[in-house]
């Protein structure tokens, strides 16, 4: 009889080496003279004040910004949803597919909020691992579309429609503005989400030396 070796992880190894560092990351902002080096060098910064005094962009923030966060609902929001829609992907990915899809949509959503912040006269800075997190979940809508989503963990909601829902909410609050909350990231991890997934399973121009199938 033949038994398969695959085990499924609860706490698969990106997944849980991204809740540590998060969590680290946050502990050290908490001390507040170490909240202001950090996000001075490690938020991401608007394109443009290089020559103004005070923080400026650099590259890694494309990356950096990802483990930062403003307050403890918003990393606890982000650390959960990442937890719970990236265990399956991981599990059914392996973990180096699913380290570089995350970190696709991390650098995406950066890109994205910096042609966005580039267009405002607000000079504010944007952390979180929300970008990361909206590809994720972009992810588990287009794998796993029947599977109930609970919303307040009680309404049951087709993963389908629970991220288009999702997707046109955070499209009309980007547009009509009015908060601190970089919607357009969101969508920027989603965009290059679906355009990573669509290159892997051969839909683009340029094809993979390994189709994903599903």
């Amino acid at each position: 009889m033949y038994q398969s070796s695959f085990q499924f992880s609860v706490f698969p190894p990106v997944i849980k080496n991204l809740l540590i560092i998060n969590g680290l990351v946050f502990m050290a902002q908490v001390v507040p003279s170490t909240d202001y080096l950090l996000t001075s060098w490690f938020a991401l910064w608007p394109l443009g004040l290089g020559d103004t005094p005070g923080p400026s962009f650099m590259p890694w923030q494309l990356l950096t910004y990802a483990f930062m966060h403003a307050n403890l609902t918003h990393i606890l929001f982000n650390m959960l949803a990442l937890w719970m829609f990236g265990v399956q992907l991981e599990n059914a990915w392996g973990s180096q597919r699913f380290a570089l899809f995350y970190f696709v949509c991390v650098i995406g959503a950066g890109l994205v909020q910096l042609a966005v912040t580039s267009m405002s006269p607000v000079v504010a800075p944007t952390v979180g691992a929300s970008g990361g997190v909206f590809g994720v979940l972009l992810a588990f809508g287009m794998m796993f579309p029947e599977q109930p989503i609970y919303v307040y963990f009680l309404f049951p909601i087709k993963a389908k429609w629970f991220v288009i829902i999702y997707g046109v909410l955070e499209l009309y609050a980007g547009v009509v503005g009015g908060s601190t909350i970089a919607h357009f990231a969101h969508l920027g991890g989603m965009l290059f989400g679906w355009i990573l997934i669509l290159y892997w399973r051969g839909k683009l121009p340029w094809k993979p030396e390994r189709r994903l199938y599903w």
